[in-house]
């Protein structure tokens, strides 16, 4: 019999997924292949990782709870792929990864974005990823411009990746159960970026630097970021975006061609 596993631990967000049809639900949007290496971040109990070692040639799984390796090791020794690791996902060497790579993961709430601008930066190495995430951010990844949900995560998120949502997982497929609703995204690499820009890192500085006072208009925004005034009036007209509009409303091209009139 193996052994009772570690009680969730509240201040890691640890809500362990329990439901079999969401793991086979997401094992077929991933639509691994044998050869195909995954990663998973979060493990958790494994409930998800021993249907990916099924699917997939090998899965490396990062979990940071200690308290869970022997657990893992235990439940999971007869999956001969599985390259546990255990640290930080935020740390990992993402560098690593063979190229193709695909990330099957429910994330770990409380990380979540810091985790999904980690791999995006990884993305030469990334083929595409399955995500389970809060309701709420995965909105934001497949948000367009104008709307509530619309911010730096849609624009940089859809920048690099094409953005799905595949389906709601409710509250009741996790134990504990969460406060909030779930939903399982696609990220499938661009080849290419959805825009052209000339400066990647002058992009992404001007799309935060627009959304940093989201309240205030374009103008505004910038301003308070630094930026001199002169400056500000001078791109957005050779960009032709009109001063008195706020950063939820500009799409992606919007924002590639004021990256290229500003010098930020």
């Amino acid at each position: 019999m193996p052994s009772s596993p570690p009680r969730p631990l509240k201040r890691l967000g640890q809500h362990f997924l329990v439901d079999p049809n969401i793991v086979r639900k997401i094992v077929a949007a991933a639509k691994l292949r044998p050869e195909e290496t995954v990663l998973e971040i979060g493990p958790g109990r494994g409930i998800l990782t021993r249907a990916l070692c099924a699917a997939a040639r090998t899965v490396i799984a990062v979990e940071l709870d200690q308290k869970l390796e022997d657990y893992l090791k235990e439940t999971l020794g007869d999956c001969g792929n599985l390259d546990l690791r255990i640290g930080d996902a935020l740390e990992f060497p993402y560098e690593t990864l063979p190229e193709g790579t695909v990330v099957v993961a429910n994330l770990p709430y409380y990380i979540s974005t810091p985790l999904l601008f980690k791999l995006l930066e990884a993305r030469p190495r990334i083929d595409r990823m399955v995500l389970m995430l809060q309701a709420e951010v995965a909105r934001r990844l497949v948000a367009q411009p104008g709307s509530s949900d619309y911010g730096i995560l849609s624009v940089l998120t859809q920048y690099a990746v094409e953005a799905s949502l595949a389906f709601q997982v409710s509250p009741g497929c996790f134990r504990p159960r969460p406060e909030v609703g779930s939903a399982v995204v696609s990220l499938v690499t661009r080849k290419q970026p959805s825009v052209p820009v000339e400066n990647e890192a002058r992009f992404v500085r001007t799309v935060r630097a627009s959304f940093a006072h989201r309240r205030k208009t374009l103008a505004n925004s910038l301003r308070d970021e630094g930026l001199p005034a002169e400056q500000i009036a001078l791109a957005l007209a050779q960009a032709e975006i009109v001063p008195s509009r706020r950063a939820e409303t500009l799409s992606l091209e919007e924002f590639a061609t004021l990256a290229e009139a500003l010098t930020l």
